[in-house]
């Protein structure tokens, strides 16, 4: 039987545009994901790019869109998969006819760079999602760890929430609500963080581990990190401005919902 070489990279590079499609058209196609990039804090969107590096940095390390690891082509894949995620952004957007002729420079900048991010995560996850390949030898050990572990939660939890913060209903769902929905959200939340990962037999899951210790190992700091993102997020979009101690915290564990579901089901597909 003859080996089969090493996979052409022209080969990963397609197979990243099509995973940077699948996940950014749905942001790419939201009218308030073009607001935010004309309107947005620069310094805001500045470092929120500096945050989407680290994080395509550190999923390259577990689930780069080719097959070679190592430092060196960690790098040259979050790169790739950067410029994959601008390309992609640039070309749709054109194509929907966001960009306009009297629009400024920076406003045409902003559109781009706020959508780049979340095809970036689509390129450098592509091989893993898409072909259903497993996770490389080299980064299995290092992604079992606990730091691991909370590292693809926290990227779970931000792709999720970067999905539904835009939207005007975070904010208008957390003023309906009262202090007992608010609470119950909030358990609810952590009982389908527990449940997704521990109790459904997905694989992913901690093995041979009881429920009170992965409660307290995962469940719980897997909940802390969705508000903490959940946090970064909404102040990221200028969410959290004019709001009052309690608004920005009950709009926190609304939006900590979907990012907890994110935070899970991360685990199980890097």
């Amino acid at each position: 039987m003859t080996a089969t070489g090493p996979e052409p990279f022209s080969t990963a590079l397609g197979r990243a545009v099509v995973g940077a499609i699948f996940f950014a058209f749905p942001l790419l196609m939201t009218m308030e994901m073009w607001e935010l990039g004309f309107h947005m804090d620069r310094l805001r969107l500045l470092i929120f790019l500096g945050v989407g590096v680290g994080l395509i940095f550190g999923l390259a390390y577990y689930a780069g869109f080719r097959e070679a690891r190592g430092l060196v082509n960690d790098a040259i894949d979050t790169f790739a998969a950067i410029a994959i995620g601008f390309l992609v952004s640039v070309v749709l957007l054109a194509v929907f006819g966001v960009y306009t002729l009297d629009e400024p420079l920076s406003a045409s900048v902003g559109k781009t760079a706020l959508q780049a991010i979340p095809a970036a995560l689509g390129a450098i996850l592509a091989r893993h999602q898409l072909t259903g390949a497993k996770t490389n030898e080299a980064s299995a050990a290092p992604g079992s760890t606990y730091a691991g572990e909370l590292f693809l939660m926290s990227a779970g939890a931000l792709f999720v929430a970067f999905n539904v913060a835009p939207t005007e209903e975070m904010i208008l769902i957390s003023f309906q609500m009262d202090l007992l929905q608010t609470l119950v959200l909030g358990a609810l939340s952590i009982a389908l963080l527990h449940l997704v990962v521990f109790s459904l037999g997905f694989a992913g899951q901690e093995a041979n581990e009881g429920q009170l210790r992965a409660l307290a190992h995962f469940t719980v700091p897997g909940y802390a990190i969705a508000l903490l993102v959940s946090l970064y997020v909404l102040w990221t979009f200028g969410r959290t401005d004019g709001l009052s101690p309690h608004e920005i915290v009950s709009t926190m564990i609304v939006l900590g919902f979907p990012a907890a579901l994110g935070a899970a089901l991360a685990r199980l597909v890097v």
